[in-house]
């Protein structure tokens, strides 16, 4: 699964220049401090845990003191008090402290959720959204909600994403163009991009009963795509657990194959490189690519995954082998097998938009290099950053003139606390990019082959 050297000398060109090109801690002195403060978590696994325990618990809490309350409940169970953690044990004797205490805390879990949620409702985005644009990054907003339990909630959610996709055409439609982010070599690219879940389109969706979840959510996900074509926009299909896998990606290829759809819109599925049958799904997604005729290529997503835990502990619990890599130097050697599976592709003269989903700058490196050894265009290669943990890496690309698209979560706490969540623990595993660069890992170390 090694490349060959040549290619390597140039990932090493691309990761080093990419590097430079990162913005100093010194023009983001209140992120540095949220990087220092998910540093002091990542450093002891105790406190870890009970931090994320008070984050979830936070939109239950009824007041300040209720806060203090399970605040320092959860960090009672840590066993060394950091100076920082101690102080705020100290003053939580007292009603005084522990509305102090509170309010402080309610401040740092808003600050900290802010740093990956980017509004409330697509208008509340709109600041955020058009200052990326005016930066030269392109967004995909995603409206934070999980699974839902009611055909209520399903409608609901449906309704949240035809206005979201309104509001998002009123959004973009005064922007300024930026060809870099509005075509490739295979065509317009939409302004308009909104991800999808179709856990939350259909509380049916179980994997004994794959079809009848397909059969409810297909209603309301054929009435997005007929939206979004109207409005020019791009309608994204994200992936979540493997259960649901199946019968998402049929739902999606079956949807996208009508007549009705083929002129538009441009749509897209996710591409999960943690689980270790992806190769298999890549070569289907690539076969629909290029034996269904559509007037939009099919934009695939790759990502590593961020449903680990969920997968292996499903499988431990079942007996089953675990569907994901275990060891994260196979998870990421995958990763780069699978870009240059789908670069191959277009290199090929597929209909297919490859969009490489990471903040690992080796992966990053690799994708460009890749794509330019195979004699892509730069404009035919997409990238893509999470708000919040890959904010310098976008500025970087934008700077070196790469497109790259921001994936911006919009929603209130309670709905996206289990997002919020997700990306404090992979914000904060201590096998991250992030955090190996933040701990001094030199930088061709963290360019190396995953091996």
């Amino acid at each position: 699964m090694g490349a060959p050297a040549s290619l390597e000398d140039q990932v090493l060109e691309v990761g080093r220049d990419l590097a430079a090109a990162l913005p100093s801690a010194a023009r983001r002195p209140l992120r540095a401090l949220d990087d220092r403060a998910m540093d002091l978590a990542t450093q002891d696994a105790e406190l870890r845990a009970a931090l994320f325990r008070f984050v979830d618990v936070v939109p239950a809490c009824r007041g300040v003191d209720d806060l203090a309350r399970h605040l320092t409940s959860f960090l009672g169970e840590v066993g060394d008090h950091p100076p920082p953690i101690a102080a705020a044990m100290r003053v939580s004797g007292t009603k005084a402290g522990r509305a102090a205490l509170g309010t402080a805390a309610a401040a740092g879990v808003r600050h900290m959720a802010h740093r990956f949620i980017v509004g409330e409702t697509p208008e509340r985005a709109a600041k955020v959204i058009t200052g990326l644009w005016d930066r030269g990054i392109a967004t995909s907003v995603d409206l934070l909600g999980e699974a839902t339990v009611t055909r209520a909630e399903a409608d609901a959610y449906a309704a949240r994403c035809a206005a979201a996709l309104d509001a998002l055409h009123r959004v973009h439609a005064p922007l300024p163009a930026r060809s870099a982010l509005e075509q490739d070599g295979l065509g317009p690219i939409a302004r308009v991009n909104l991800s999808v879940k179709v856990s939350a389109l259909t509380p049916l969706l179980k994997p004994e009963a794959p079809e009848l979840g397909k059969r409810d959510a297909a209603t309301r996900l054929r009435d997005l795509l007929r939206r979004a074509r109207d409005q020019g926009a791009h309608l994204h299909v994200d992936m979540e657990s493997l259960d649901s896998r199946e019968a998402v990606t049929d739902l999606v290829l079956e949807l996208l194959a009508e007549p009705e759809f083929a002129e538009g819109p441009s749509a897209g599925v996710v591409l999960q490189a943690y689980l270790r049958d992806s190769p298999d799904l890549a070569r289907r997604l690539v076969r629909f690519a290029g034996e269904t005729q559509r007037a939009h290529p099919l934009l695939v997503r790759l990502v590593k995954g961020a449903y680990w835990d969920h997968e292996v502990v499903e499988a431990r619990q079942h007996g089953w082998s675990e569907p994901v890599f275990t060891v994260k130097a196979q998870s990421d050697a995958n990763f780069e097998a699978l870009t240059r599976l789908l670069l191959e592709a277009r290199a090929a003269g597929t209909p297919l938009r490859p969009a490489i989903a990471s903040h690992n700058l080796r992966s990053v490196a690799h994708a460009v290099a890749c794509s330019r050894a195979l004699g892509l265009d730069d404009q035919d290669l997409e990238l893509q950053v999470l708000r919040g943990l890959g904010d310098d890496l976008q500025d970087a690309l934008a700077t070196r003139g790469l497109r790259v698209r921001t994936y911006c979560p919009v929603g209130d706490l309670v709905a996206g606390m289990a997002y919020l969540v997700r990306r404090l623990l992979e914000g904060t595993s201590n096998e991250s990019f992030l955090h190996e660069r933040a701990s001094g890992v030199p930088l061709d170390e963290l360019l190396a082959p995953p091996a």
